[in-house]
C-alpha cells in the first residue's frame, strides 16, 4: 500500500509541476509582450521565470514554508523529549532523522514538509508539547513521519509553493493592470494585458481547487494507519486527535499552508467531511483508528 501511495504521489508531483510550469511560462510570456516587441525575447523570459520557479519550489519550498509560518529550530537542549521521541520513531520507521522545528503558539498542531525523506522537516507547536503526554506526542510524530515515508510531503509542498508563486505573479499583474501607466500608443498592448488579467482571475480559483484535490484527504487516513504501525499503539493517536479537536485554538498561519497541518489550523469549529475539505473530520479519523485490529 505504501509503495503504491509513494508512486501515486510522485506522479501527482510531476503533474502539478508540469501544469504550473506551462501556466507560468504562458503568463510571463504574454506579460513580456507588453514590454518587448520580440516574441523570442518574451518566450525566453517566460521559460527562464518558469525554470527558476520550479527550481526554487523543489529545492527551497521547505525553507519558505517554515519561514512564512514563523518556525524555528527545536534544539536538543531546549526540546530534549521531542528530539528523543522522534529519534526513536525514525529508527522504528526506518527513516533518517528529519530536521526538527517548533512554532511558538499555544495551539495544538504539527506538520511535515520537504521533498524526500533525506530532506524532510517535522514541525510541532509548543502548545502540542505542553498538552500532550508521551504516547500522544508519539502518535502525532508518527503521523508526520508517515507523510514523509509516503512522500506526501513532496506533492503537498510543491503544490503549495508553485500555486503561491502563480498567485504572486497574478497579484503583481492585477496591480499593474489597474494602477500602471498607460497611453494611447499602448492601447492594443493594454487590451491584451487586461484580457490576460481577466483570464488569470478566472483561473486562480481553479489553481486553488487543484491544490486541494492534489492533497487528497485520503492521505490523512493512510498516515493515521501508518502511524499505528510505527507506534503499535492506536490509543495514543486517538487521544491526541481528541485533544486537537476539543482543546485547540486557531493558529495565525499562512492560509496556503493549512493543508499541511495534522488538523486544520484556521478553524475552531468541528469540521465535517465535504468535497472541498483539505482535512477529513476528526470524528471519522478516530472511528477508522478504532476499527484497526
Amino acid at each position: 500500500m505504501i509503495i503504491k501511495a509513494v508512486r501515486k504521489n510522485k506522479i501527482k508531483t510531476i503533474f502539478i509541476i508540469t501544469c504550473c510550469f506551462i501556466f507560468v511560462t504562458l503568463l510571463v510570456y504574454f506579460i513580456s509582450l507588453f514590454f518587448f516587441d520580440s516574441v523570442y525575447i518574451a518566450a525566453t523570459i517566460g521559460l527562464a521565470v518558469a525554470f527558476i520557479s520550479a527550481f526554487v519550489s523543489y529545492y527551497n519550498s521547505d525553507k519558505m514554508i517554515l519561514s512564512v509560518n514563523g518556525a524555528r529550530p527545536a534544539t536538543r537542549e531546549e526540546f530534549l523529549q521531542l528530539n528523543v521521541s522522534l529519534e526513536a520513531l525514525c529508527i522504528s520507521a526506518g527513516l533518517p532523522l528529519p530536521k526538527i522545528y517548533v512554532m511558538d503558539t499555544p495551539a495544538l498542531n504539527a506538520f511535515a514538509t520537504g521533498r524526500d525523506p533525506k530532506h524532510a522537516v517535522v514541525c510541532v507547536t509548543t502548545g502540542l508539547l505542553e498538552k500532550l503526554d508521551k504516547y500522544e506526542l508519539e502518535g502525532v510524530l508518527a503521523h508526520e513521519l508517515s507523510h514523509i515515508k509516503n512522500y506526501d510531503i513532496l506533492v503537498s509542498t510543491i503544490a503549495i509553493v508553485m500555486v503561491g508563486f502563480v498567485s504572486i505573479i497574478g497579484d503583481m499583474f492585477t496591480y499593474h493592470m489597474w494602477y500602471g501607466d498607460s497611453n494611447d500608443s499602448d492601447n492594443k498592448a493594454s487590451a491584451i494585458l487586461m484580457v490576460i488579467g481577466l483570464v488569470f482571475i478566472i483561473l486562480s480559483p481553479i489553481f486553488a481547487t487543484l491544490l486541494q484535490l492534489a492533497i487528497s484527504r485520503n492521505r490523512e487516513y493512510l498516515a493515521d494507519a501508518n502511524a499505528v504501525e510505527i507506534t503499535r499503539n492506536k490509543n495514543g493517536l486517538i487521544s491526541a486527535l481528541n485533544k486537537l479537536e476539543n482543546e485547540n485554538t486557531p493558529i495565525q498561519v499562512n492560509s496556503a499552508t493549512e493543508s499541511l497541518f495534522i488538523v486544520n489550523p484556521l478553524k475552531k469549529k468541528k469540521a465535517k467531511d465535504s468535497l472541498w475539505s483539505t482535512h477529513p473530520s476528526t470524528a471519522n479519523r478516530i472511528q477508522r483508528l478504532q476499527n484497526i485490529q
